[in-house]
């Protein structure tokens, strides 16, 4: 094992100027390699042939350092690597200084890894470093996570840098110790917000940017020229800056993606019960689309508040995904399933357009998910037409013939465009049929008026707060 002088070395050849900065990938990953991992092989044979850069790619001309590339100790493919990725390496000290000594006041949260303390880095700690609040994960020998977890984190956040995409700062690798730096978040996890410790409610506006962020940092890895697949994506796993803009984090499961010919990374199947994708689960055969599949579920938590499983609740409401996706394609029974905790300040529309988007995510057919690319452009544009105003209770009414082809339509069904397309150009006619409703003394509508004048069509009816109306 490496000592903390060869950290400095390291450290030292990292701050050279440009002209000298091919040296330094050797150095640092040759370290990572042989210093923090014992050298090794064991890494898979490397394929040949170049694969075209997409247009969300990582960029920057230099071809990125992949974890095969570290484990099969290809000494060509390391002296490539990276050039500048401006990590830190710190000391045991200087991290113990920073936390005041990993006090219990300090303490954040722990995952697989170890335990995360929150610190501060003052001026003058590292050479071009500035002050800043920092989190530190610190390794838990006992944990379900190793060396091999940290050398990835510290691979793959190392070399990509996107807005969605938690900063690591630098490293720690100081005789049995291992510790990663990152950028502070200062709101935590959405795990937190949804589920337990923040009191304050998200609104919907807020739950609507964070999915649209944490779209886009997915589709920066998939569409990276060699692309990555997360493996481990969960509400616990995307941390929200003081803007509440959400970053994805812990990167110690993620996987290279399949290049060339291949369709798939084979894999021992790890994540975490609930959002692994179900094909994933019983193949071990790894793709983007898995990372699709959880995304689904994440934004059905966004949805509904409820845990992807929760073993509190009846035995058919344990699994989010079983008991919630029917609901999503059924405006009515997607209104009982949307997290009371938001009181009905939220867009119908959005809702419904955000419900279709999980839904196509959560397909038992990988080839049926959508990429994540589409789903970023889906989720996008329902920024725009969020509302967080109290529009008061909502009634649904679908007439028997609707209901019938819902309930007969395949899972899914490739003309759902074609009828949402068809019910927006009903549009006009349903606003002048919402105007001639009676409604009864208590203010809800009269159903055989209602049914009487909607045989094929379909209405929401919202009753507005008299304190809201014009």
């Amino acid at each position: 094992m490496r000592s903390s002088s060869d950290c400095k070395v390291v450290a030292a050849a990292a701050r050279k100027k440009e002209k000298e900065a091919a040296a330094w990938p050797w150095s640092l990953w040759g370290f990572l390699l042989t210093g923090c991992l014992g050298g090794g092989g064991g890494g898979g044979k490397k394929k040949s042939g170049g694969k075209k850069v997409r247009p969300r790619g990582d960029g920057g001309g230099l071809r990125r350092l992949s974890f095969t590339d570290l484990t099969g100790a290809a000494d060509q493919d390391l002296s490539v690597s990276l050039v500048g990725s401006n990590l830190h390496v710190f000391t045991v000290a200087e991290l113990r200084d920073a936390t005041r000594g990993f006090v219990s006041g300090n303490f954040l949260g722990e995952g697989g890894f170890g335990p995360v303390y929150k610190g501060l880095v003052g001026d003058g700690v590292k050479p071009g470093l500035r002050p800043q609040a920092i989190a530190v994960k610190l390794w838990d020998p006992e944990g379900a996570q190793g060396h091999k977890e940290w050398l990835a984190e510290v691979i793959f956040l190392g070399q990509l840098r996107h807005p969605n995409l938690v900063k690591l700062v630098g490293y720690c690798c100081e005789d049995e110790n291992r510790l990663l730096v990152y950028e502070y978040m200062e709101h935590g996890s959405l795990e937190n917000h949804l589920f337990k410790q923040i009191p304050a409610v998200l609104p919907w506006s807020t739950r609507l940017n964070i999915a649209v962020g944490a779209a886009k940092g997915l589709a920066f890895l998939h569409d990276a020229e060699k692309p990555v697949i997360y493996r481990d994506f969960k509400a616990s796993n995307i941390l929200l800056d003081s803007d509440y803009k959400a970053k994805l984090s812990d990167f110690g499961l993620a996987k290279d993606g399949p290049e060339g010919d291949d369709t798939h990374v084979s894999t021992r199947v790890m994540g975490t019960h609930g959002y692994a994708a179900p094909e994933y689960i019983m193949t071990g055969h790894l793709t983007a689309k898995s990372d699709v599949y959880s995304f689904g579920v994440v934004l059905l938590e966004i949805l509904t508040g409820r845990r992807a499983v929760d073993k509190t609740r009846p035995n058919r409401e344990q699994s989010l995904v079983e008991y919630a996706r029917p609901c999503l394609r059924d405006p009515l029974r997607l209104i009982r399933i949307m997290d009371p905790a938001l009181e009905g300040r939220y867009s119908p529309a959005a809702a419904r357009e955000a419900a279709a988007v999980a839904y196509r995510c959560l397909s038992g057919s990988p080839k049926n998910r959508p990429d994540m690319s589409a789903v970023v452009d889906a989720l996008e544009p329902l920024l725009v037409a969020t509302d967080d105003v109290p529009l008061g209770p909502v009634v649904l009414f679908v007439a028997p013939d609707q209901e019938a082809d819902a309930a007969a339509a395949d899972d899914d069904d490739e003309d759902d465009k074609a009828r949402r397309r068809q019910r927006r150009t009903r549009k006009d006619e349903q606003h002048r049929r919402r105007s001639r409703l009676r409604t009864s003394p208590k203010g809800s509508p009269r159903k055989p008026a209602v049914a009487a004048a909607c045989r094929n069509e379909e209405f929401w009816v919202w009753h507005v707060p008299a304190d809201h109306k014009a």
